[in-house]
């Protein structure tokens, strides 16, 4: 995988890179690629499935950081 590659994924959002990451699942599936195309796809995959993480990791400091703010204005 090229870094021009991964450079996209990295602007990718959530729905998009789910949405791709899907699409490289039923391709790898699916079967019928040569090698070298297939791990080119799982590489693909890989960064898919990273960049998704990155987004909910984004989503779960969100939420933990507005619950802590509520919980602190409850407080005082």
């Amino acid at each position: 995988m090229s870094d021009g590659d991964l450079a996209e994924i990295a602007t990718f959002g959530y729905e998009r890179a789910r949405d791709e990451l899907v699409n490289v699942v039923k391709m790898l599936e699916q079967g019928g690629m040569d090698l070298d195309d297939s791990l080119a796809l799982w590489e693909r995959g890989e960064a898919l499935a990273t960049r998704c993480e990155e987004h909910l990791a984004g989503a779960r400091k969100r939420v933990e950081d507005a619950l802590s703010r509520r919980d602190r204005e409850a407080e005082g």
